[in-house]
């Protein structure tokens, strides 16, 4: 928001010690960061002069181009005068609008204009043209280059400085508005602070609320409850040639708004004025009644910037007549109601919208304007009246014509009542907060207070729908008292547990695949269904769920991601790119699958919490999204040394990842030969945790590593962390050190080479029953000794008890847990 110092000057009686400063750092004292000052001077250096034609002589040339030779009286800057050509200089020039005698803006040699183009005398079409003849965009004063500037009669004499005449110099305040604090979008708003900060009276030029519904002019209609009021002013013989006061024109220059045409400039200066956004209908250009009402299926409106706008029958807030579609409400309006050069008769329209409604369509639209962000953060409900006789009271008294007829609908919201005791203010803020001194600054601030001892009754205004709860209150006084006030003191943390059970398993876990030797990376959850297709991945895989974005980064990647692993392989394939080709690589994070049956969740207001219920349907609304880790190993895992050969990363290394991570919770993950894509056939093993599949792991397909270009045996893990901490133990006690000694047992087992190693480790603990303390698998044998078909599967068994076990108990419980062994697989015991 830039706010002109002599604007908000205009609006409040500030001392005379109150610097532009000392007004910023007040404004930035109170949340209103003020981001830097800047200067409206002009941005021409050097002798900018007014003149006047003499005479000019118009030269055809080729290509039926004409140029104006012409002599210019520019007083005391004139060339001396000769027999037959008075004091003046010669200029040429290429536009035709002028006449003699007209007044016009001459840069003479040595003036800089901007864009750094110096002015020199230089010879051009046979003549020597010794300085030039300006347009408006040529001196940085608007965007017209139609033809030369023409000043109005008498309003200067040739050779005064036209850089006095054609800009006030003014001081202008550049605010960092937050969302909150919506009135300060305004100069009412801010003049309203810069009192309050100077301990001044305010005098609120917008202070007439909205008055009884009005039948009396251009008919409206309001078919959706997303518009609560709505003011159209008829205002008949304008003068469309009428031009903007030139005092406008500058304050909107320097509010960084493009003086356009009177209505147009009027409207916007009330807005800037008042933070009510306006529009101008032709009234001529109205067929029927306004229609404010919801858009329906198929409808388009080609909007002011000449864009065809395709609009959502669902929540699309619409401005309509007979004919259609004529504005997005609160964004824009329509091309074919706008005012043109020859409007004689205006619609003014002044009305107050629902701000998440506003706030959804501009960005759907991708169409921000000024008007857009003032109804998204809130507009006073009461300001539609105020603000639209103000505008149609500058459009008459410097367009001409007359307010004719008025129509006003709708009406304003009860008042907004706020109890609260005086002590809650500064036991909150932490300092001392006179009774008192709190409601001098909410009256200030326009607050309607009714002290009855410590209990206080607030009737917020209008304008402050974020003074909702007695906290909210608290809050504005300690803006206006100065947070500087607020005394240091160090909090003094609860006595608590320590981390949660989760957030302690996850750390240890994260630290334990980093002790592994992999390092951890962060890619963007975003996702394609070609990154799946190249995985190979089935189109009946859950991983095809994909959820679409509504407003993607990028349409190369529209989905939320319901893998880790494209994101892992792409960083791979950057960094095999630049020969970094021994990684080990990991990263943990979301994933996200559609629902079958997705609901939509409701949209609850920001005025109260949300019900119960409404917190439900958020909650039910939300897709499943799994807490994974995956991780890849490509090259060596050790590069060749001294102390012996490279050793290469392989399948076993990403098996360990998962492994630890998992033992670094108390847990312990089983495998056995799976199929999944994208990893290799007869080369993946399957992740378990009490039976329950958590994740895969092995080499990927050959397939895949081609299609990706990845180094070939590379190797893949990706399990379900979230499944894994649920499991794990977050209590327990810590058992006693057993002084008895261990009795240790092996076993070899020949079973079928497709048995899983796991399932008869499982079936030994079960036959061992509670003597068993550890199992742990040391060998594997294939070969001519066991048979084609089968494989040799050798077991360290450990056995303790509450005494010494003799030989004869351990023998017994390692023969109860081969027969069961036996039975389940068909086992043969090796000697």
């Amino acid at each position: 928001m830039k706010a002109p110092v002599s604007w908000l000057r205009d609006l409040v009686t500030l001392p005379s010690d109150v610097t532009t400063a000392t007004l910023a750092e007040r404004f930035t004292s109170v949340g209103l960061t003020v981001e830097h000052i800047e200067s409206t001077g002009s941005p021409i250096t050097g002798p900018l002069t007014v003149g006047r034609v003499l005479s000019f002589v118009d030269e055809p040339q080729k290509k039926g181009k004409i140029i104006r030779y012409c002599r210019v009286d520019v007083g005391a800057h004139n060339d001396p005068a000769t027999d037959d050509v008075p004091a003046s200089r010669g200029i040429v020039c290429g536009a035709l609008n002028f006449e003699e005698g007209d007044l016009v803006v001459v840069a003479l040699p040595g003036t800089v204009l901007p864009g750094d183009f110096e002015i020199s005398a230089r010879k051009t079409y046979g003549h020597i043209s010794d300085g030039m003849i300006c347009a408006e965009d040529e001196i940085g004063l608007g965007d017209d280059h139609a033809g030369i500037m023409v000043l109005a009669p008498g309003s200067a004499e040739p050779g005064d400085d036209a850089i006095d005449l054609l800009w006030n110099s003014d001081e202008v305040l550049d605010l960092d508005v937050t969302p909150d604090l919506s009135y300060c979008l305004s100069m009412r708003g801010l003049a309203r602070e810069a009192a309050i900060t100077s301990a001044v009276s305010f005098e609120d030029p917008y202070r007439h609320h909205l008055p009884a519904p009005v039948e009396g002019g251009h008919p409206i209609v309001l078919e959706s409850d997303r518009c609560s009021a709505f003011v159209a002013l008829t205002i008949d013989g304008i003068d469309p040639q009428a031009p903007s006061p030139r005092w406008m024109a500058d304050r909107l220059r320097a509010s960084g708004v493009r003086s356009i045409s009177l209505a147009v400039d009027v409207t916007n200066y009330v807005m800037l004025e008042s933070g009510q956004p306006l529009h101008a209908y032709d009234a001529d250009r109205l067929q029927g009644p306004i229609r404010v009402r919801m858009a329906r299926e198929g409808e388009r409106l080609v909007t002011l910037d000449g864009q065809e706008r395709v609009l959502d029958a669902d929540d699309d807030l619409l401005i309509t007549d007979d004919s259609g579609p004529i504005g997005l409400a609160g964004v824009m309006g329509g091309e074919t109601t706008e005012v043109s050069a020859s409007t004689t008769a205006i619609v003014l329209e002044a009305a107050h919208f629902d701000a998440p409604s506003v706030s959804r369509t501009f960005r759907r639209h991708g169409l921000p304007s000024e008007a857009s962000k003032r109804f998204e953060r809130g507009v006073d409900p009461h300001l539609p009246y105020a603000a639209a006789r103000r505008a149609a009271d500058l459009l008459t008294r410097h367009g001409g014509g007359a307010v004719t007829a008025e129509t006003i609908v709708g009406g304003t919201p009860a008042p907004h009542r706020v109890d609260l005791r005086a002590g809650l203010i500064p036991a909150v803020l932490g300092t001392r907060v006179d009774q008192e001194e709190s409601v001098r600054l909410l009256e200030a601030a326009g607050v309607s207070v009714t002290a009855l001892g410590d209990s206080l009754t607030l009737e917020v205004p209008s304008w402050r729908g974020d003074l909702v709860d007695p906290y909210d209150i608290v809050e504005e006084v300690g803006r206006h008292i100065g947070y500087d006030r607020i005394g240091l003191r160090v909090p003094v943390p609860p006595v608590s547990r320590g981390l949660d059970p989760v957030i302690r398993d996850r750390r240890a876990a994260l630290r334990a695949a980093a002790g592994i030797g992999f390092t951890e990376i962060l890619t963007l959850p975003f996702a394609s269904s070609e990154e799946l297709d190249h995985l190979g991945i089935p189109a009946d895989d859950a991983r095809r769920r994909l959820i679409r974005l509504a407003n993607p980064l990028a349409e190369t990647h529209p989905y939320l991601r319901t893998t880790l692993l494209p994101g892992l392989l792409a960083a791979v394939g950057r960094n095999t790119s630049r020969s970094l080709t021994d990684l080990a690589l990991f990263e943990q994070g979301r994933a996200y699958l559609a629902d079958d049956e997705p609901s939509a969740a409701p949209r609850p207001g920001v005025s109260a919490r949300p019900s119960d219920e409404e917190l439900a349907q958020i909650e039910g609304a939300i897709p499943h999204q799994p807490h994974l880790l995956a991780g890849v190993v490509t090259g060596n895992w050790l590069q060749a040394g001294w102390s012996g050969p490279a050793v290469p990363a392989d399948w076993t290394h990403v098996v360990a990842l998962a492994e630890g991570v998992a033992a670094a919770v108390g847990l312990r993950v089983t495998r056995r030969s799976a199929e999944m894509a994208p990893w290799h056939p007869g080369r993946c093993a399957e992740l378990a945790l009490d039976g329950e599949v958590i994740g895969y792991a092995g080499e990927l397909h050959p397939e895949v590593v081609r299609t990706l270009r990845l180094p070939e045996r590379t190797a893949a893990v990706e399990f379900d962390l979230g499944a894994l901490l649920a499991k794990a133990s977050f209590g327990g006690t810590i058992g006693t050190l057993s002084s008895f000694p261990l009795a240790k047992e092996d076993v070899a087992l020949i079973v079928g080479e497709d048995v899983p190693s796991a399932a008869v480790a499982e079936a030994l603990t079960e036959g061992a029953g509670d003597l068993l303390e550890s199992i742990s698998l040391f060998d594997v044998y294939t070969g001519d000794q066991v048979g084609e078909g089968r494989k040799s599967l050798a077991f360290a068994l450990r056995f303790r008890a509450d005494r010494t076990l003799t030989d004869a108990e351990a023998a017994q419980a390692r023969q109860a847990a081969v027969d069961v062994a036996v039975e389940r697989f068909d086992a043969v015991q090796r000697a």
